[in-house]
């Protein structure tokens, strides 16, 4: 009779994490017949139903793993309600700035003024929403449009508030208190969605890591090393206990940009009625204006100290909530509000309205304090890089300044634009702020905003026409070589021309950060163009030209007319995007890729964005994997996670995160992967050389696929930094050059698509799988090993049987490099296998170190 092994070979396990654009469990389990393992209507764990019990049959699946499939696309584009995340892209761009610093270890000074600058630009951006609404609710419709006897009468809706009526509203006063309710109800709605969202899905709880863990605090790394080496507060920031629950952070955000949006409504309607009263010099009600205007500044000064007081505290769980932030904040605002608008619908009966309300100022401000935050960011982001640089960082540390800059542009087109269509529509086919038009229209600032986008567009037309050459050129240069690449088969012209223009496209990836940063360059000088146009003019570009050399006045009146036409067309196309994806899924999917790279960051800048689905996959993710180690750790259970695209940065957040008890029993694949690529160059202080390097060091057991025709993966090995020995690529794309008997249709041009139909992929899977290796048996005399530190540090036995003892250390692993570190194994530490996740550490096992930790979370 044959010996049976030693230690024979447990169940496998592969867990399928879908990347962009999402993807149902049908299809990515190639199987019409589906059910639902772990999970909700949102995000869930799918097998194939005849693999439903396969733990209780591992004799049906010997020989291959069971796959099961986590599908997360419901997270980004789920019920209509997305649609409306489309008024939010500049909270999500300036989100992504706080995450794109330089990659500098530690949390000295210049990585804190990073995020209070960050902050601030984001806070910015909230009044700038705001101040938009009150610029069309007070300004163009309440103080205008309704004061105005030729546009009132068109709208009967508008009627009760003309003054011809004589009636209770006809005051201009009570005509901006009432408009003021439609800025206020916005303020309301953004507070309402970002508490709702927060419990939807951020309100997550990780598994328990190990009892031994030591709180602290910090945003920097310092790479760990050693396969088992446990993740800390001092180790990469994603691997962090609380960086995937970032409560309190985002509850005092919300209270202190929800206070900002109603102080923006009470400066607005109280601002209006003060003046009135201080020309008129009427003494009481003067005075009360200026107190009410003096306590909005107070708050307003309460609100930036809130912002600049606390970052993200990512070292430890922390529940705790700024009770009297969250409460008391909002509230004093909303008070002040009340009494704004009780003291504008005073009675003066002889006040009128006429030409625009005083808006130039606050828009110009706020145009001049985005701009020299995003200054100061960048001096602040020069430091870092010089002081620790990265290589292969996108722009020399400048990604995060150049996208804080991208969602400033966006705020002002989107606010602009909204007060341009709706100015247009008021004004029939007139041109608003021209003379002899029936209103004054807009702010002057937002007509030179708007007179700025057709030179910004040319801009990116020659900038689009530039990268297309370089395309161009690299695609025939491409062409003479991929024939050679496949021996044996006759040289086709035309197919080396279609694999060429597929690689040379994807090559265009990387040159989006010099793209962006030329957009972003050009944004800023024609921002302070129009600002200073505007100030120093005080009209809109077209009568500030007059006089001057006739092309120069054509060109700035055409120009301000294209811009308003561009901006209007840009907001109905916009109100069209949101309205099809509010009714149509398919849209909404589409639009769902835009949250699905832009949303994986929690919201440590503004708590407005839309929300992080991350929050939710990865402690998902987390939660199972550990859960199934569990429960088939005494049969050698085996588990490889394999992500795909976005899902891939889903995978590999999700192993930084798991005890190394649980990480010895996982792999990882990748495969059309942006962790270098993309994350890589734009976020290096979470995703650099260094914390990928750290991540394959936990691992030991990765393995990363790409192809040169995928515009989105690449090498996690990039510029001659990263780890060794995890990519293999490129491969070939397509499999066959030509008509083979193993392919006798045209094999097709796969680049993102389809890892899986290379044979690469299931040879690597069965690798990787092999690699993790049986359980060894528990030691005879109740003892367990575990590993201790990286490289150069000790094995030590833990007694299982004798709790009052201390580990005892056998020999350093630097003097046995040909082994792994061995996992903490034993029955003392893994508990019953059962399905639900275990603390993992034994408490009793060594007494000596802290007691259990407590519920998880984390502060923000």
């Amino acid at each position: 009779m044959p010996q049976e092994p030693a230690h024979p070979v447990g169940p496998s396990l592969e867990l399928l994490v879908h990347g962009v654009g999402g993807a149902d469990p049908e299809g990515l389990l190639a199987d019409p017949r589906t059910v639902r393992v772990t999970g909700d209507a949102t995000a869930a764990v799918f097998r194939r139903t005849e693999d439903a019990d396969a733990e209780d049959h591992p004799e049906r699946h010997a020989g291959r793993p069971v796959t099961e499939a986590y599908v997360w696309s419901r997270l980004t584009s789920g019920n209509g309600a997305r649609a409306l995340w489309l008024l939010l892209v500049p909270f999500m761009v300036v989100n992504l700035a706080h995450w794109a610093r330089p990659g500098a270890p530690g949390g000295g000074r210049a990585v804190r003024t990073y995020g209070v600058l960050v902050r601030l630009v984001a806070l910015t951006l909230t009044v700038l929403l705001v101040a938009a609404a009150c610029e069309v609710a007070l300004d163009l419709l309440a103080w205008q449009c309704a004061g105005t006897a030729a546009c009132a009468s068109e709208r009967s809706w508008l009627g009760p508030l003309a003054p011809e009526r004589h009636g209770w509203w006809s005051q201009p006063g009570r005509r901006v208190a009432l408009g003021a309710l439609v800025p206020a109800a916005l303020t309301g709605l953004l507070w309402y969605l970002s508490n709702r969202t927060w419990s939807a899905y951020e309100s997550q709880r990780p598994p328990d890591h190990e009892p031994g863990r030591q709180p602290g605090r910090g945003s920097g790394h310092e790479p760990s090393t050693g396969r088992n080496a446990p993740v800390t507060a001092d180790g990469p920031a994603l691997g962090r206990p609380g960086f995937w629950f970032g409560r309190r952070l985002v509850a005092r955000l919300r209270a202190a940009h929800t206070a900002a949006g109603l102080l923006t409504v009470a400066a607005a309607v109280t601002g209006a009625a003060a003046r009135h009263d201080r020309a008129r010099g009427d003494l009481p009600p003067a005075v009360a204006g200026t107190v009410l205007e003096a306590l909005i500044a107070l708050g307003a000064l309460v609100v930036v100290g809130v912002v600049c007081r606390r970052g993200r505290a990512e070292g430890h769980a922390d529940e705790r909530l700024d009770r009297a932030v969250i409460s008391l904040l909002p509230g004093c605002a909303l008070a002040l509000l009340v009494l704004g608008l009780g003291y504008a619908a005073w009675s003066r009966p002889g006040w009128r309205s006429h030409g625009r309300l005083p808006g130039d100022l606050t828009f110009g401000l706020l145009m001049l304090a985005q701009g020299l935050l995003v200054l100061a960011l960048a001096c602040v982001a020069h430091r870092l890089h010089r002081r620790h640089p990265v290589p292969g960082s996108a722009l020399r540390g400048q990604g995060g300044p150049a996208v804080a800059m991208l969602a400033c542009a966006l705020g002002g087109v989107m606010s602009g634009g909204v007060a341009q269509r709706v100015a247009d529509w008021l004004d029939g086919g007139a041109t608003p702020g021209a003379p002899g038009t029936p209103l004054a229209g807009p702010p002057v600032l937002l007509s030179w905003q708007a007179a700025v986008l057709p030179p910004l567009l040319l801009v990116l037309l020659l900038l689009a026409g530039w990268f297309g050459a370089r395309g161009a050129l690299l695609r025939r240069r491409l062409a003479a070589t991929v024939a050679a690449e496949y021996p044996g088969e006759r040289p086709d012209t035309a197919r080396s021309r279609a694999i060429a223009g597929a690689r040379a496209a994807a090559s265009l990836t990387d040159t989006t950060p010099w793209f962006i940063a030329a957009v972003s360059g050009v944004t800023l000088v024609l921002g302070a163009a129009a600002l200073a146009g505007a100030w120093l003019s005080r009209a809109v570009p077209g009568e500030a030209a007059k006089g001057a050399y006739p092309p120069l006045a054509a060109a700035v009146e055409g120009a301000q007319a294209l811009g308003s036409w561009l901006i209007g067309f840009g907001f109905l196309l916009f109100v069209t995007w949101g309205r099809r994806a509010y009714r149509d899924a398919s849209a909404r999917r589409t639009i769902g890729i835009l949250w699905d790279v832009g949303t994986f960051w929690p919201r440590a800048a503004h708590p407005f964005a839309p929300p992080c689905y991350a929050e939710r996959a990865v402690p998902d993710l987390v939660w199972r994997m550990t859960a199934w180690t569990d429960r088939t750790r005494q049969a050698g259970g085996r588990l490889v996670v394999s992500g795909h695209s976005q899902g891939s940065v889903l995978a590999a957040a999700a192993v930084w995160q798991l005890p190394p008890a649980v990480r010895d029993r996982v792999a990882l694949l990748t495969y059309g992967s942006p962790l270098r690529r993309l994350y890589g160059r734009w976020f290096p202080a979470h995703f650099g050389p260094g914390p990928l390097t750290d991540l394959h060091g936990a691992t030991g057991r990765w393995r990363n696929l790409w192809r040169a025709t995928d515009p989105i993966g690449g090498p996690v090995r990039h510029d001659g930094s990263g780890p060794e020995g995890v990519d293999r690529g490129p491969l070939k794309d397509p499999l066959a050059y030509g008509r083979t008997p193993e392919h006798p249709l045209p094999a097709p041009l796969l680049g993102h698509s389809d890892y899986q139909a290379d044979p690469a992929f299931a040879a690597e899977r069965d690798a990787l799988l092999t690699r993790i290796g049986p359980v060894p048996p528990a030691p005879a005399d109740g003892t367990a090993t575990v590993a201790v530190g990286g490289p150069a540090a000790l094995v030590v036995t833990v007694s299982t049987t004798a709790p009052g003892t201390l580990p005892a250390a056998r020999e350093p692993l630097a003097q046995n490099p040909g082994r792994e570190p061995p996992a903490l194994h034993g029955p003392a530490l893994h508990g019953p296998a059962t399905p639900g996740p275990a603390t993992h550490g034994p408490a009793a096992a060594n007494p000596v170190t802290e007691p259990p930790a407590g519920p998880p979370g984390r502060a923000g």
